[in-house]
C-alpha cells in the first residue's frame, strides 16, 4: 500500500498526489532528505539526482548502506543508457528521465509500492513461473508471457503468497488503484491469466478462500 511516498524538491507532483489521498512530504535539499528519513519510514522515495547540498546519488548510497527499507525512484535530466545504469548502480530501484508525465510517475510509484520494502526479492519464482518485478517480465518454463498490467499484478500477488490463498478483495486492493467498475473484474482477470499460463493449469480457486498458485 502506498501510504507515504517521499517527494524531493518537486512540489507540483506532491500536490497532485495529496489530492488523490496519497500522503507526500517534500525536502529541498539532500541534507534535509536524510534528516527526514532518519525521523520516519517512507514506502517510496522519489529522489532527484540534482539535489543541492548533498546529491541524490549520495543520499541514495547513504540510505542503502544504512538498510533503509524504502524503494527509491531516481529522477534525472539525463536519459542515456549509461545514466540509467549509473543511477541503478547507486542503489535505486527504478529510474525516470525528465521531463516525464505525472501519470507515468504515479504508475512507477504504485509499481514500486506493490513490490514491498527494499530487500524483498525482485525475482519471484514458483512452479516454473518466474516474474522479474524490475523488468516487468513474466515466464513459464522459459516461455515469455504477454500479460496486461493487471494480469501481471495478479500473478505477482499469487507468487508473493508462496502457495497461500489470496482473496479477491486482497487482489482488488493490491492490483487495482481504484475500485474496478465490474464486480467480476478479478474473476475475469484471473481467467485470462490462467489461459495465458497454459497447461497444465496452475491457479487454484476455492470458494471462501480465493486463489493460489
Amino acid at each position: 500500500m502506498l501510504d507515504r511516498p517521499f517527494i524531493l524538491r518537486r512540489a507540483a507532483p506532491a500536490t497532485r498526489l495529496r489530492a488523490e489521498g496519497i500522503a507526500a512530504d517534500t525536502a529541498n535539499d539532500g541534507v534535509r532528505a536524510l534528516e527526514m528519513t532518519a525521523a520516519g519510514t517512507y514506502d517510496v522515495l522519489i529522489l532527484d539526482r540534482d539535489l543541492p547540498g548533498l546529491s541524490g546519488d549520495a543520499v541514495c548510497r547513504t540510505l542503502n548502506r544504512s538498510g533503509y527499507p524504502a524503494r527509491i525512484l531516481m529522477l534525472t535530466a539525463a536519459g542515456t543508457l549509461s545514466d540509467l545504469v549509473d543511477g541503478l548502480a547507486q542503489g535505486a530501484d527504478d529510474y525516470l528521465s525528465k521531463p516525464f508525465s505525472y501519470l507515468e510517475l504515479l504508475a512507477r510509484l504504485r509499481a514500486l509500492a506493490r513490490r514491498g520494502p527494499a530487500g524483498t526479492p525482485t525475482v519471484l519464482e514458483r512452479r516454473g513461473v518466474r516474474v522479474d518485478t524490475v523488468r516487468r517480465l513474466a515466464e513459464r518454463d522459459g516461455r515469455l508471457l504477454r500479460l496486461t498490467p493487471k494480469e501481471l499484478g495478479v500473478l505477482e500477488a499469487l507468487l508473493t503468497a508462496d502457495g497461500g490463498f489470496v482473496t479477491a478483495a486482497e487482489l482488488r486492493d493490491t492490483v487495482w488503484e481504484t475500485p474496478p467498475e465490474s464486480g467480476s473484474a478479478v474473476k475475469v482477470t484471473v481467467h485470462q491469466l490462467r489461459r495465458k499460463l497454459g497447461e497444465p493449469p496452475l491457479i487454484e480457486a476455492a470458494a471462501g478462500f480465493g486463489y493460489r498458485l
